[in-house]
């Protein structure tokens, strides 16, 4: 499967993997910020300082169909659990172009929003996404 890459690049906490299976200009949804992240360095970024902060996080599905990809997933932070997915979008290169997250309950999003927050301020964290 063409997620296969990307599944192994996060649960191995492999940055340079995980850049290696995004496309350039790799557009990233986050469920805890408005406006999207962009290119690949900055998105890989972010999902390292994610990374940082989930505690016990495990793929749990892995669903594909053509271009798109949805691998399901449950984790913690702070001590709240939470369940969601990563929905995968890829370029005729096989490449990831599109990733977006979906999280639930919003007791966990919450959790992570401020987790992650604190992670991004922290000095050489990539930059914030628009507002």
């Amino acid at each position: 499967m063409r997620s296969d890459a990307f599944r192994a690049a996060v649960e191995s906490r492999d940055v340079s993997a995980l850049e290696a299976v995004l496309a350039p200009d790799v557009s990233f949804r986050s469920p805890v910020v408005f406006g999207p992240y962009a290119g690949r360095a900055t998105v890989a970024g972010v999902l390292a300082a994610a990374a940082g902060v989930l505690e016990g996080f495990r793929y749990t599905d892995q669903l594909e169909t053509g271009a798109t990809a949805v691998l399901a997933f449950t984790a913690a932070v702070g001590g709240r659990e939470l369940e969601g997915i990563d929905l995968l979008r890829f370029d005729t290169a096989g490449s990831v172009r599109e990733l977006a997250v979906y999280i639930r309950p919003l007791s966990g999003v919450r959790a992570l929003a401020e987790a992650i927050r604190r992670r991004l301020d922290e000095p050489g964290e990539p930059p914030r996404a628009p507002a």
